[in-house]
């Protein structure tokens, strides 16, 4: 255990130590174990998108064992998918990397301005499965919202009391919200918020803009002049919207991008205090050793030793 996780882990003091190890083991797991940073390889997008928007420019995806070992051979801190997924490869690749559970999932057969998710997996999967955490979707600014809240307490509450930890992806979507105010700077820090008062442990959104979607947010931040111009400085504030940092934050990768898009936002994630990158599409649909040494590259990024 190094003196940085015992750092982050004194920011969860209250919950119980069953929680706190897991954290450890996502922490202390992969290429980046024990520098506080994380690189978390997701696998929902077959069910989100469907199979061959997920997996047809690099069949192998099709097979779920093929991401475990992908996790495995990249040095990512964990592996999160749906139930099938991880069912079909839990056993072979037990204890070789933490897995997430994700509980709850949308498909894209039925396009709506206020999505909600079905909750396909429980916390007594994640146990039997032997995963170190749980995770859910929320999308704030949604009519379906407030249900979603209440299902992820229930879920949250559950978890805690097995000693799983709780990720939420806090994805902001709605009639009420234009396109680019999903990633606006005041609605991901407001996102933030929101996952981490609903007691998340870990939580993932976008990479924000410079946009201010809100009129009443944009009075605030420009009479408070809150720095928000520099990529760097949005992810400090994102980071500052999580209890002043004591929550881990990681951003998502999106839609498979240029390299240099990735690696710049990267940079701006460890030069804000961000604590990571969860990738999925910008991995797994790159041929395995393309993957391998884009993942690496993002890795030795947070660990300082690309500028």
């Amino acid at each position: 255990m190094t003196p940085r996780v015992k750092e982050i882990l004194r920011n969860y003091d209250g919950n119980p130590p069953g929680v706190l190890m897991n954290l450890a083991r996502l922490l202390m797991n992969g290429t980046l174990a024990g520098t506080g940073r994380l690189v978390i390889l997701p696998v929902d997008q077959g069910f989100e998108h469907g199979p061959a928007r997920s997996f047809a420019s690099n069949p192998l995806g099709y097979d779920p064992r093929y991401h475990f070992q992908l996790g495995i051979d990249a040095g990512c801190n964990a592996y999160a998918a749906p139930l099938g997924f991880l069912e079909a490869g839990a056993a072979e690749f037990a204890g070789q990397i933490p897995l997430i559970l994700k509980l709850n999932n949308n498909d894209s057969l039925h396009e709506t301005k206020d999505p909600s998710s079905a909750i396909t997996g429980s916390v007594g999967d994640a146990l039997r499965l032997g995963c170190c955490a749980v995770g859910y979707t929320i999308y704030p600014g949604s009519a379906h919202s407030q249900e979603m809240y209440e299902d992820l307490r229930e879920i949250a509450e559950e978890a805690k009391s097995y000693g799983l930890a709780v990720v939420v992806w806090s994805y902001p979507r709605g009639e009420g919200l234009s396109k680019e105010g999903e990633t606006a700077i005041d609605i991901v820090a407001y996102a933030a918020q929101v996952a981490a008062q609903l007691g998340a442990h870990i939580i993932k959104v976008k990479v924000p803009s410079a946009h201010l979607e809100q009129a009443a947010a944009k009075k605030v931040y420009e009479v408070e002049k809150i720095p928000i111009s520099t990529p760097a400085d949005r992810i400090r504030h994102v980071v500052q919207s999580t209890f002043d940092g004591r929550r881990i934050v990681i951003f998502s990768g999106g839609a498979k991008g240029e390299d240099q898009k990735i690696f710049d936002e990267a940079r701006a994630i460890r030069d804000g205090g961000g604590f990571g990158s969860i990738i999925g599409r910008n991995s797994f649909q790159r041929q395995k050793l393309q993957a391998l040494e884009f993942l690496s590259t993002v890795m030795n990024i947070y660990l300082g030793e690309r500028a």
